[in-house]
Formats: C-alpha cells, structure tokens, sequence
C-alpha cells in the first residue's frame, strides 16, 4: 500500500510525525478519510477520534478541534489537543462534565454558556473514548 508522511502536532507539541498508509479524520459531520496521492484541500477537525494506519497497524487518538492540510505526499494535523483513548483518566472526565454541567445551570453569559458547552462536549468525548478503548 503507498504511503504518505503524516505529521500531527497539538498545542502542547508534536505528537507523531511517520509514515501513514490510512487517514481517517473526525469532522463535524462524520469522518473523513485520507490516502497516499490524495488531492490538496484542507479540512477543519472536529473534537472526536482520529483513526490512522501505520504498517498494518491501527492507531486511534482523541484529537480536539483544528485543522488538517493535505497533499498527496504529506498531510500536516493541528489540533488543540491529542491524546491517546487509553490513557484518559476517566474519574477526572467524569469530575469535568459534572462541573460543566452545574455551570449549564447557573445564569451566565452567552460566552460562558459556550464555554461550558464546549467544556461539556469534551468531557463527554473523553468518556465515551476510554469507555470504547479500556481494555
């Protein structure tokens, strides 16, 4: 299978950069995928997992929101944030969504409704991504 240099770089530094045969991206509205000789375009990542393939085997990271610029020879991924699923802590997600919950609650202004929404959203991504990978 060809392959394509795949770099993916969070905002708390590189997180792989290698060989790739299969990208598969989280995008607002479902996922999409990514091969060697893929035409140029850039996509916008949606919080969610980024599945990718490297000599046969699987890799799966829960990336957050950013921006994906693709060439058939490389594709460069910035994301605010990467993690593998199994190394979210789940009792700290757990304590993360019920803090953005009881925010939801209180009266607040449109930017904290936001930011709570999206604290929430990310909780709850971070725990259905060490629910689906716990081994």
């Amino acid at each position: 299978m060809n392959k394509f240099m795949l770099n993916i770089t969070a905002s708390s530094g590189e997180y792989y950069q290698g060989d790739c045969e299969d990208l598969v991206l989280p995008i607002s509205d479902g996922v999409y995928g990514i091969q060697a000789g893929h035409s140029p375009v850039l996509v916008a990542i949606h919080m969610g997992i980024l599945h990718f393939e490297v000599n046969g085997e699987s890799r799966d990271i829960l990336v957050g929101d950013g921006i994906a610029e693709v060439t058939p020879a490389y594709v460069m991924v910035l994301v605010d944030s990467a993690e593998r699923p199994e190394d979210i802590d789940k009792n700290r997600a757990e304590a993360a969504r019920i803090r953005a919950e009881e925010r939801l609650q209180h009266q607040q202004s449109m930017h904290e409704y936001y930011q709570s929404k999206i604290a929430l959203d990310r909780a709850m991504q971070r725990l259905q991504a060490a629910a689906k990978y716990r081994r």
